[in-house]
């Protein structure tokens, strides 16, 4: 866990931070957090669909990962992959994907032609019938098949 960029190189990183497909409020937020950490970003670039923030600690970046899940709800896929060994001690580098959705808790929305409620965005996408009740679990993969009302 690095906190701050004292004897590294200006453009070291230890995660990526990746946006996508994000209405404002959501890098509102992540900017917000950064602030109130006072985590050093070495890098953010504006890449096709969405923003890509080079941070400095992993252990921060996978946390902020899940509060965004958990307040904005979307998918979320973490992936480590092994960059240098240092001092006998494998160092790894993480990328967080954040991929929003355009629907929110508690919003009604048609699925295969049929009305649902939102009622949860974990890990899967908790959808109840509007009249029969009737619950049902989708994957993130699924959200482009979900349509606001």
């Amino acid at each position: 866990m690095v906190r701050s960029l004292e004897g590294k190189h200006p453009l070291y990183y230890e995660a990526i931070l990746q946006l996508r497909e994000v209405l404002p409020d959501v890098i509102d937020f992540v900017t917000q957090e950064i602030k109130r950490v006072k985590i050093p970003i070495t890098k953010i670039s504006k890449v096709k669909n969405g923003w890509d923030y080079y941070v400095i600690d992993n252990q921060f970046t996978k946390s902020l990962g899940k509060k965004l899940q958990q307040k904005f709800g979307g998918q979320l896929l973490t992936t480590a992959s092994l960059h240098t060994q240092l001092k006998g001690k494998e160092v790894y580098r993480v990328t967080v994907l954040f991929r929003g959705v355009d629907f929110k808790k508690n919003d009604i929305v048609t699925y295969h032609g049929e009305e649902y409620a939102v009622t949860g965005m974990n890990k899967n996408i908790s959808l109840q019938h509007v009249k029969t009740k009737k619950k049902i679990h989708l994957r993130y993969t699924e959200a482009k098949r979900i349509k606001l009302c």
